[in-house]
């Protein structure tokens, strides 16, 4: 059986999230001689390279398991801790990875249901809900807001409910490139607003209304606000949340490609199956703040 002692799993995660020896030894208070012996230790134990010596250093496949290992510990002494009422000063964030739309329109009032008392420390992750579990593969984050519903070995997932998507355009834009009306032909060269090169929401409403691939222009904004803010001004049509587009659609400056049509994606909430008092607060909050929220 593989043992680690805890004094590495922390060297261990000091390494990952300071990017260096010498910063790791830094937060430690011991030498960089003394974390790079603990680290050779370590994959002397696990008989295979555990962190690649780049800038910054990152994990090996091998090494994405030693780290959700030592997250892992640390969750647990934190939650001791808390229980024993302890306050150590050293408590490590939990780590959550959520899609951009969801953290500009009601993520945070989950957050904002956490007992203060609790102290929690979190540390947000902002990636694409399509792409999300691959952070909790690797052990980078102890729980992703993701469109996956099947769960990551070592993970439950469950149901949230549907974040609703409506394709929209300004008014100048529609009458430049559908001035008889919404027409597929001339879908197909219409400009695009994407958040990312990760982004798929457009494509797969292309591909759903004409059956066909888009073609036209592309204008990748990586800001939930700036991306309606390009739509409103007419440089794209794009997939807004209902939460975002509903007050422009009201006042006429928003028009919908098609009337009354949906994107609804489903959202999943995938956890470590850890017995975690903070991932369970956690937890209780976000299903709490879903239901209200989703459809």
């Amino acid at each position: 059986m593989i043992r680690f002692q805890s004094e590495q799993l922390r060297t261990f995660l000091a390494v990952l999230e300071s990017g260096t020896f010498d910063a790791a030894a830094h937060s430690l208070h011991v030498t960089a001689s003394a974390v790079s012996q603990r680290i050779k230790a370590m994959e002397h134990v696990a008989g295979q390279v555990l962190l690649l010596r780049g800038t910054p250093i990152t994990a090996t496949q091998a090494g994405d398991v030693v780290h959700k290992l030592a997250r892992q510990l640390r969750q647990l002494e934190d939650d001791a801790a808390a229980e024993l009422g302890l306050n150590t000063g050293n408590h490590g964030s939990i780590a959550v990875v959520v899609n951009a739309d969801s953290l500009a329109t009601w993520f945070m009032d989950a957050l904002a249901l956490l007992p203060p008392e609790r102290n929690m420390s979190l540390e947000l992750v902002r990636e694409d809900e399509q792409h999300s579990v691959n952070s909790l593969r690797s052990g980078a984050v102890m729980a992703a807001l993701t469109a996956t519903a099947t769960p990551v070995q070592g993970c439950s997932s469950t149901p949230l409910g549907t974040m609703d998507y409506r394709a929209v355009a300004s008014v100048s834009f529609m009458q430049k490139w559908f001035p008889n009306g919404f027409k597929a032909e001339a879908f197909a060269a219409a400009p695009t607003v994407q958040f990312d090169r990760s982004d798929t929401l457009q494509d797969n409403f292309f591909a759903q209304v004409t059956g066909r691939r888009r073609s036209g222009t592309q204008h990748f904004i990586p800001d939930t606000i700036q991306f309606a803010e390009a739509v409103k001004l007419g440089l794209g049509w794009g997939l807004m949340p209902e939460a975002h587009c509903r007050d422009g659609l009201r006042s006429g400056h928003l028009v919908e490609l098609i009337p009354g049509r949906l994107s609804r994606i489903p959202l999943f909430w995938q956890r470590w199956k850890v017995q975690s008092q903070g991932l369970d607060t956690l937890s209780a909050a976000v299903a709490q703040a879903a239901a209200q929220a989703l459809g």
